[in-house]
């Protein structure tokens, strides 16, 4: 869209005075945005500082409590998303809303299929997405099942579903999170095809230097309020964490090593079935059968006070090696703690001989949002001091337990007692991470520990990983942030299609040929 019809077009979303307040805090106080159309317009603020609240407000999730929305300059006011999307706006999620068992074509017509005789016209929807895809750079096979696609071609899928719908708008979530560096420059392809056809993209995202690189426009935001607008072309990444956060970006080196020749926890031949665990026949027996394996002759050490990185495109294993080591799911080989087998232990054994578990979906895995602070800082260790006493839970210790979480990590909240839903992602985290880090554990697992969370919250876990490497901790991190992975480090595997391709120095490689053994563009070196 040229210049000069941007000077004269109405704006494509205006946000004037937005306020939304819930019982003991103000998500959003006095927000006022301005997006143009055919423009990039990056959000960025710290997890609590209202950007979640606010994206559900424009897509009709949630009602402002003051303040209008103009959309093309006319005045709209959403009790539902279906709202929102008849006047053109549509949101894809951080986490993908796909049912994996569809095809690419059932998934994106879901809930608006063409009918013809009173059954779904297949031909209609396949040409209107061929050609959806073809006019914006975004091809994907419409017969493919989406379990068999790549975490790329699953966000391609996402925004087909919304352009299908009519938007003009879309509002995208955290979109890189999941994303390789292959992946993200593609992405960035896609939308800078939207916006040439005159579409517009609110972009979400706490990864600055990305937002530096697409965005026409940035809003900050902090503590629930715009604080400033500013040109990508006239500011840095420092200066924009500066505007969020008042501190500058944090960094995920290790510096000195801490590696001790004490193996903490040993993993060999570990092999997992993709049909279920079958006692007493062997992993040759399996690869005869021709055997689908999510897991083939996975092994590694970590040893006191190193940090092992697990990089790999996610549904590559990394899964299932948490979930083997956790004793949640059955799998033929070794997994050692401390030089003693644990490979039949229960799940609550392994907890309590000091296995912690920072799980990749805090949602899903890692608290009950329905309940409080102090009750989920109780869970997993409900066993041990200070939740038990006798058969009981101890509520005064558990509640001064948790408030020293509260205070060591920085978890922003009214109570302990305040409702875990009632916190944002990056405090949220933090209160896990805490939990995690909480009885002396030997052995830690990291599965995504800052995805979501802003470069505040990013560095204090950062501080704490290392503080905790550096006191004789033995860490398995898997993460979808390159640089983290690099960053944090001592020993650096690559996973693919279930099997370790590559062992790599984390001080020699770039995310750049990182992901080129993730997605299997440069071959395994052991």
């Amino acid at each position: 869209m040229s210049s000069d019809t941007l000077a004269t077009a109405k704006p494509a979303v205006e946000l004037e005075g937005i306020t939304k307040r819930f019982p003991g805090v103000v998500a959003n106080h006095d927000i006022r945005i301005t997006v143009q159309p055919g423009t990039v317009h990056a959000i960025v603020g710290e997890n609590g500082a209202g950007k979640s609240t606010l994206m559900k407000i424009l897509y009709g999730m949630q009602k402002p409590d003051e303040g209008q929305i103009r959309v093309n300059g006319a005045d709209v006011s959403f009790r539902t998303p279906s709202d929102a999307i008849a006047v053109g706006i549509g949101m894809v999620h951080q986490h993908f809303m796909l049912a994996d068992n569809f095809t690419v074509l059932e998934n994106v017509v879901l809930g608006a299929e063409p009918t013809k005789a009173g059954s779904l016209d297949t031909a209609r929807a396949r040409a209107r997405i061929k050609e959806i895809g073809d006019s914006h750079g975004l091809r994907v096979d419409p017969d493919r099942l989406v379990e068999d696609l790549g975490v790329g071609d699953r966000q391609r899928v996402e925004i087909l579903k919304v352009l299908y719908r009519g938007a003009r708008v879309l509002i995208l979530d955290e979109p890189t999170a999941v994303l390789v560096p292959q992946e993200v420059d593609e992405l960035f392809d896609n939308l800078r095809e939207l916006k040439a056809d005159g579409l517009t993209v609110i972009f979400i995202s706490h990864k600055l230097d990305e937002v530096l690189s697409i965005a026409d426009a940035i809003t900050v935001i902090r503590r629930g309020t715009t604080v400033a607008s500013v040109d990508p072309r006239e500011v840095t990444a420092r200066q924009l964490a500066e505007l969020m956060v008042g501190s500058e970006l944090p960094t995920p080196e290790t510096r000195e090593s801490t590696v001790t020749d004490r193996v903490t926890l040993s993993v060999k031949d570990l092999t997992m079935e993709a049909d279920g665990f079958r006692k007493g026949v062997s992993v040759e027996a399996l690869r005869a059968e021709g055997k689908r394996l999510l897991l083939d002759d996975v092994s590694f050490d970590i040893h006191a006070g190193e940090i092992v990185g697990i990089a790999g495109v996610e549904g590559n294993g990394q899964s299932e090696i948490i979930e083997a080591i956790m004793g949640m799911r059955l799998a033929h080989g070794e997994i050692t703690l401390g030089g003693t087998d644990i490979s039949t232990w229960s799940t609550l054994k392994r907890r309590e001989s000091g296995i912690g578990y920072i799980p990749e979906d805090r949602h899903r895995q890692g608290l009950l949002l329905e309940a409080s602070l102090w009750e989920n800082r109780v869970l997993g260790h409900q066993t041990r001091k200070p939740a038990r006493s006798g058969i009981w839970i101890n509520r005064k210790a558990s509640k001064a337990d948790t408030q020293r979480i509260v205070e060591e990590y920085d978890v922003r909240t009214p109570s302990v007692d305040t409702l875990a839903l009632a916190l944002s992602g990056g405090n949220q985290q933090k209160l896990i991470v805490g939990r995690e880090m909480s009885g002396d554990p030997v052995f830690l697992i990291a599965a995504h520990p800052t995805r979501g969370v802003d470069v505040g919250a990013q560095a204090a876990i950062w501080d704490h990983l290392r503080n905790a490497r550096a006191a004789g901790l033995a860490v398995l991190l898997i993460s979808a942030d390159l640089d983290e992975l690099i960053g944090l480090s001592d020993t650096l595997n690559v996973i693919y299609k279930g099997r370790l391709v590559a062992r790599l120095d984390p001080g020699d490689v770039t995310p750049e040929r990182l992901g080129g053994y993730m997605t299997g563009a440069i071959g395994g070196e052991n």
